[in-house]
C-alpha cells in the first residue's frame, strides 16, 4: 500500500477562482499566473484546466515557459521577469512569448535583436515596490525608445506591482496609483497592474490586464477578508492518514525536544506528513488539522516524515483516519491554508509552493 499522503488538486475550484477574478473586473482580461509550478499545484495541469478561460498565462522565467510549451500549451505566455541574458531572445521569439522589460540592458538587447515578428513587451515601472522596474521619471524615455523602434515591439503595456494592496491601510497603495495614473495619462498606455489583492479589493487598479496569482489557488491574500475573497474555493487539499495511535498519561512528552507535554490522559495520532514533504517545521503546538473532518491540534514538533496530533476529543479517530493538513475534508469542512500559515508564522505562498515532489498530485474535478 502506498504512503497515504497526497495533494488533491480540484481543477473545478481553480476554474471557479479564475471566473471570480473575471467577474470582479469585467472590463479587464486576466493573465493566469502559473509561476513556481502553478504555486505548487502543477503548472501544466492548471494551464490545461484553464485553456478555454484564460487568454494568457504568466511565469517567472523562460524555463517555466518551456515546460508549458513542451506540454502543448500554445496560449500566450508572459515572462514576468523578462529575459536573464540576451541569448534568450531566440527562445522568446521561437516560443512566441511576451516579455516584461525592467532594465536598460534588456531594452538594449531587444533593440539589437532582429526578430521576424514583433515581440510584445510589457514595460515595468517601479511605482514604489523598489524591486524591479524603471524609475517613473525615466519611464517615458524608455517607452518612446521602444515605441519608435519599428518591428521590435508591439502591444506595449505599462506594468507595475503593488507593495501593499493586501493591507487595510490604503495610504501607500494610493501613492503608487497616483504615480501610475500620471504615467498612464501621459503615455496613453494600457495597464497591467492588479495582482491578486488588487484584483479582489482595489477596482481602481483594474487595467487592460490583471494578474491574479495566489487567489486562483484559493488563498485569500487580503489582511482582512471581504465578501469577495470569501468566495474563493480551496484548490489544494493536502491530506494523509493516521498511521499509529499512542495512549499516554498526564505529564508525558511528545516528539523531538519534548516540546509538547500532556496535561491529561491523551490519545496521540501519528500522521504520515512532515517537513520532508514540505509541511512547515515552524508549526506550533495547536496548529489545526482536520481529523475525520473535525478540528484537532498539532502536538509536538513536526518531524521529517511524520507529525503528531492530539485526537483525545475525537474518540472515533484511529489508524486509517483521514487527516486534512489544509483544504477540504470529505464532510465539506474547510481548513484554510491561510490559517495554517499564520500558525507557522508565514504565508500561504510558502506552504503551497513548498509541497515537495515526493507528494503525489491527484487531479480531479470537484464542486468548484
Amino acid at each position: 500500500m502506498a504512503r497515504p499522503l497526497i495533494a488533491d488538486i480540484d481543477l473545478d475550484a481553480l476554474r471557479h477562482n479564475y471566473r471570480l477574478a473575471g467577474d470582479l473586473a469585467p472590463n479587464s482580461r486576466a493573465v493566469a499566473v502559473l509561476k513556481a509550478d502553478g504555486y505548487g499545484h502543477g503548472a501544466v495541469a492548471c494551464a490545461r484546466a484553464l485553456l478555454d478561460l484564460a487568454p494568457a498565462f504568466a511565469v517567472a522565467c523562460i524555463e517555466e515557459a518551456v515546460t508549458l510549451r513542451e506540454a502543448g500549451i500554445r496560449t500566450p505566455i508572459v515572462l514576468l521577469e523578462g529575459i536573464f541574458e540576451a541569448s534568450e531572445l531566440h527562445q522568446v521569439e521561437a516560443l512566441g512569448l511576451w516579455m516584461a522589460v525592467h532594465s536598460d540592458w534588456q531594452v538594449d538587447a531587444l533593440l539589437d535583436y532582429r526578430p521576424r515578428l514583433p515581440i510584445p513587451v510589457w514595460v515595468k515601472v517601479d511605482s514604489g515596490m523598489h524591486r524591479l522596474g524603471f524609475a517613473p521619471e525615466r519611464l517615458e524615455a524608455v517607452w518612446q525608445r521602444l515605441k519608435a523602434a519599428p518591428g521590435k515591439a508591439c502591444d506595449l503595456h505599462l506594468m507595475s506591482h503593488f507593495a501593499t494592496a493586501d493591507l487595510d491601510d490604503r495610504g501607500y497603495f494610493t501613492q503608487q496609483m497616483a504615480r501610475l495614473g500620471v504615467l498612464a495619462d501621459r503615455l496613453g498606455a494600457p495597464l497591467c497592474l492588479a495582482n491578486s489583492p488588487a484584483t479582489l479589493a482595489r477596482p481602481e487598479a483594474h487595467g487592460a490586464w490583471n494578474r491574479p496569482g495566489v487567489m486562483l489557488y484559493g488563498s485569500d491574500p487580503l489582511e482582512t477578508a471581504t465578501p469577495q475573497s470569501a468566495r474563493l474555493a480551496p484548490v489544494m487539499t493536502l491530506r494523509s492518514q493516521i498511521i499509529a495511535v499512542r495512549e499516554l498519561g498526564a505529564g508525558e512528552c511528545v516528539g523531538y525536544g519534548g516540546r509538547f507535554r500532556t496535561s491529561r490522559s491523551t490519545r496521540i495520532g501519528v500522521v504520515a506528513c512532515g517537513y520532508g514533504d514540505g509541511y512547515d517545521r515552524h508549526a506550533v503546538d495547536g496548529t489545526p488539522v482536520l481529523v475525520e473532518g473535525m478540528r484537532a491540534g498539532l502536538a509536538g514538533k513536526v518531524s521529517m516524515d511524520m507529525m503528531t496530533v492530539d485526537i483525545t476529543d475525537i474518540p472515533e479517530a484511529g489508524i486509517g483516519s483521514d487527516v486534512v493538513l489544509w483544504g477540504r475534508a470529505t464532510n465539506g469542512e474547510v481548513l484554510s491554508v491561510d490559517e495554517v500559515a499564520r500558525y507557522c508564522d508565514t504565508i500561504s505562498y510558502t506552504l503551497l509552493t513548498g509541497v515537495l515532489p515526493r507528494v503525489p498530485r491527484r487531479y480531479h474535478h470537484g464542486q468548484g
